[in-house]
């Protein structure tokens, strides 16, 4: 219910879905009982007339039953999709104003299951699970109501029947798969994770020999995941069981009811038929043919249970996700935020005896000082694995330092200084667009010089459109060093007067990575001369005449 709130669920559309599935499943139940009637008057032969009313409402019951339905789908899947895209707007806006520690702490498999599979799940417990729940309910107790003017004892032996098919099946299963679902999440979020690294890291792990057993794992992952499916699905099966038993058990009774009222109730509810005594046939097809028609909407009831306790699960995940990325944002999630302010003055970035890591301190002992006011410039070399990235989240104020103290003036970091991750996204849009993620009122001029400034000047000229050129597939239309310039040229439109940039020459051939490398570096380079630029590169930085910090 807390993800509901979150979500902006809106309590007058979910009434309005309920109260269309509703109408829907009375129409049907109607339709049951005046059918039932109808067939059995017609068997005694009337004149036509005397169906004439009963034959109209059929056909407009029938005819309801399915407007109603299709209203209620389109009621339901409109309030569930238009929650789910409102729970990932909310998700993206408390990850990007909370903390960033705790987003960049996060692997990508498990932000890609929170923002993706879980946010699905929380929809798919709106349409499979509360609104079936509520309609199932209504229909219950108009059914009891209906059978209760038939025959009370009837009407007794229906509403037991409907809490076991309704109640207790769903609760058995739900209860039998809370463990499955949650085992079944984490084997999704292990294929996740084995499947993210195989698309994001596939070329090092061929060069590497180890894509055969990354591949064996994410079948692992798979089977484990499919097992843990199945086994929610026999429990499921088992649960559902309880339905036609149920129903078996209400016909049955509501016969042998009939008969018994036939015998000993005649002149009441039994009405004497020609021979003196006995139920009328109609009353006697209600009694029969209502219990049948009111088990077509408890019978779904196990499966909406099921896609409650996954939604309920999903959603404990999705807010606990949101609550740990800060009080703050999570207090402000409903409001619509401005793109965050950054300073334009001019600013240093100092450190001493700085220690970094994720867990434990990384770099030499007594840690690392720095010093580097407007127009510094840094390079970070050293082998995979060193903690050279994990430094520059630190110096980004992403992460905290695990000892001494790293600080920028003349305000702090998230008003000054911008880390460019070397896997950043490029979306499938417009290139102008996906320049405009860095600093969303940059002109086509600036951002035209950024390309040239980066080598992209003759590619954007030999684009069919421009600037409004879609890239279709995001990083998938360029080649590696077009990306990577195009990246590039992002954080040259930022407005971040501190800039880290990791392996910002990632993909370039080895001549082409090296002039890129001194035109970052360079005073009078890219980045001109008073903003602060510090580099993360496998490069060798020795005669490039900056700063440098080797973690080799």
């Amino acid at each position: 219910m807390r993800a509901f709130s979150f979500v902006g669920l809106r309590p007058r559309a979910l009434l309005a879905a309920v109260g269309l599935g509703a109408a829907g499943a009375l129409s049907a139940l109607g339709l049951a009982a005046l059918s039932a009637w109808l067939i059995t008057r017609a068997w005694q032969m009337p004149p036509v007339l005397y169906l004439s009313v009963a034959v109209t409402a059929v056909r407009a019951l029938g005819i309801s039953r399915a407007v109603f339905r299709y209203l209620e789908r389109l009621a339901t899947h409109d309030l569930a999709l238009n929650a789910m895209s409102r729970a990932r707007e909310r998700v993206y806006r408390v990850l990007a104003s909370g903390s960033p520690e705790h987003s960049v702490r996060q692997r990508r498999s498990e932000l890609l299951a929170r923002t993706a599979d879980d946010v699905d799940e929380i929809g798919d417990a709106v349409v499979r699970g509360l609104v079936p729940m509520a309609v199932g309910a209504v229909t219950g107790i108009a059914a009891v109501a209906v059978m209760s003017m038939v025959s009370p004892l009837s009407a007794v032996v229906l509403a037991l029947a409907l809490l076991v098919s309704g109640v207790l099946g769903p609760i058995i299963a739900t209860r039998a798969s809370v463990r499955i679902v949650g085992d079944g999440a984490r084997a999704r979020e292990r294929v996740g994770a084995a499947a993210t690294a195989l698309l994001w890291h596939g070329p090092e792990l061929v060069v590497a020999r180890r894509r055969s057993t990354a591949l064996g794992e994410l079948r692992a992952a798979d089977d484990t995941h499919a097992v843990a499916v199945d086994r929610g699905m026999s429990r499921q099966a088992t649960a559902a069981s309880l339905t036609p038993v149920a129903m078996l058990v209400s016909v049955v009774a509501a016969a042998v009811i009939a008969v018994d009222l036939a015998s000993r109730l005649p002149g009441s509810l039994a009405d004497v038929s020609s021979s003196g005594e006995g139920i009328t046939p109609m009353l006697f097809g209600v009694l029969v043919l209502l219990p049948l028609s009111s088990f077509e909407m408890t019978g779904p009831l196990t499966d909406a249970a099921i896609a409650w306790e996954r939604g309920r699960q999903s959603a404990a995940r999705v807010m606990s996700l949101v609550e740990d990325a800060g009080s703050a944002a999570t207090a402000s999630y409903a409001s619509a935020s401005s793109d965050p302010v950054f300073d334009r003055r001019p600013a240093t970035l100092t450190a001493q005896r700085l220690q970094w890591g994720r867990t434990a301190p990384l770099g030499p002992d007594g840690g690392v000082d720095l010093d580097l006011p407007p127009g510094g410039r840094l390079v970070i070399v050293g082998p995979s694995g060193s903690g050279k990235s994990t430094l520059a989240l630190t110096l980004a104020g992403l992460l905290p330092p695990l000892g001494g103290i790293v600080s920028t003036a003349p305000s702090d970091s998230s008003s000054c200084a911008a880390y460019f991750a070397e896997e950043a996204h490029l979306f499938s849009t417009s290139v102008r667009e996906n320049l405009r993620v860095a600093r969303g009122d940059v002109s086509d001029d600036e951002i035209v010089e950024a390309l040239d400034r980066v080598g992209l000047g003759e590619w954007l000229a030999g684009l069919p459109a421009g600037l409004d050129t879609e890239l279709i597939g995001g990083g998938a239309a360029l080649s590696g060093g077009q990306r990577r310039r195009l990246l590039l040229s992002r954080a040259l439109v930022h407005p971040a007067r501190i800039v880290i940039l990791d392996e910002p020459t990632e993909h370039l051939d080895s001549n082409d990575a090296g002039h890129v490398l001194r035109r970052i570096l360079d005073d009078d380079g890219v980045f001109g001369a008073d903003r602060v630029v510090v580099a993360v590169t496998h490069q060798r930085a020795d005669d490039l005449g900056v700063s440098v910090v080797d973690l080799r």
